[in-house]
């Protein structure tokens, strides 16, 4: 009877039935207003942007890998952050609580989007830090619009120069392994996602491994997170776009880091190469690293990255 009373005592007030004393509160002006965390794409798609630390501190901006989000990023942002570093990061379209557009899910537009964020930010002497598909986003922001805003570059588990198997590459991932993602993201993605995660990702099915369920869950949440069109079309962007002519326009210190034991996106052809086709870059490798480092080894890439940063 108690429930009763009060669900129709709060339908009452709903309605009009009791006279409820209300407090004005004014529209807020310029000086309270809460600023928007997104930024517009030259198309208009709302891309969420997270922007940590001293606005005043050099400027690290991060971009994640398929099919994850800022927040894959937050171990990094926050080592940096608290050590004076302004860092950004974006969710690319189509991912996280960006807008997700049926088109533009390509390199070419994800490294329009990542130009319109620093516009956006007033960003002009930047270390631009990517993850797997994120380094591809690096890379071929450099190759469409230079490193102006650049000041140094960090390729982390990237997929540059090119991930997929072609007659220019041919020991690159086999052509069954995309077909087979592609399937398998239509069929059942949220399956897959728990499948990497738990797998090769982390490094989660070598022997001796110990399984963290946090980290399978975190990654499955981003991905679930993400749409379905733009995750399945990612699939494409990040397994066959070539950047080697892309990484031949990179002109600024350039740091690789690698796990040596990357079941995703195998060392060899990728991120050795990329160190070769980058004048002057240096190529840290993390033995017995998986993927997924920015996790498994954090502790160590934070410290490669404020070490390269700070010189």
């Amino acid at each position: 009877m108690n429930a009763i009373i009060r669900l129709t005592l709060a339908a009452s007030i709903a309605l009009g039935g009791f006279a409820v004393q209300t407090q004005s509160v004014a529209a807020p002006n310029a000086a309270t207003a809460v600023a928007s965390p997104f930024v517009a794409a030259a198309d208009g798609t709302p891309l969420y942007v997270k922007d940590w630390g001293p606005k005043d501190g050099p400027v690290v901006v991060f971009s994640h890998g398929w099919p994850l989000s800022a927040d894959s990023w937050e171990s990094q942002m926050q080592f940096l952050a608290e050590r004076g570093y302004r860092v950004i990061a974006h969710d690319r379209r189509g991912h996280g609580r960006s807008g997700q557009p049926w088109q533009g899910n390509t390199m070419d537009q994800y490294a329009d989007d990542l130009d319109a964020v620093l516009r956006a930010k007033g960003v002009t002497h930047a270390t631009l830090v990517g993850f797997s598909t994120g380094g591809g986003e690096v890379a071929r922001y450099i190759g469409r619009h230079g490193t102006a805003r650049v000041a140094k570059a960090v390729f982390v588990s990237a997929v540059t120069p090119i991930m997929g198997a072609s007659p220019t590459n041919p020991n690159g991932v086999p052509e069954p392994v995309f077909d087979s993602l592609r399937k398998a993201s239509l069929d059942n993605r949220a399956q897959l996602y728990k499948d990497i995660a738990s797998g090769p990702f982390f490094g989660f099915n070598r022997p001796g491994a110990q399984p963290s369920a946090g980290l399978v869950d975190s990654f499955y949440a981003q991905g679930m997170q993400a749409g379905a069109k733009a995750t399945y079309d990612s699939i494409k962007a990040f397994f066959h776009s070539d950047f080697r002519e892309d990484l031949k326009k990179v002109d600024v210190p350039t740091l690789v880091i690698h796990g040596a034991d990357d079941q995703i996106v195998p060392i060899e052809t990728t991120g050795r190469a990329t160190a070769k086709l980058v004048k002057g870059a240096r190529l840290i490798e993390y033995a017995g690293g998986p993927h997924g480092i920015t996790d498994t080894h954090k502790d160590r890439l934070n410290q490669d990255l404020l070490d390269f940063v700070s010189k």
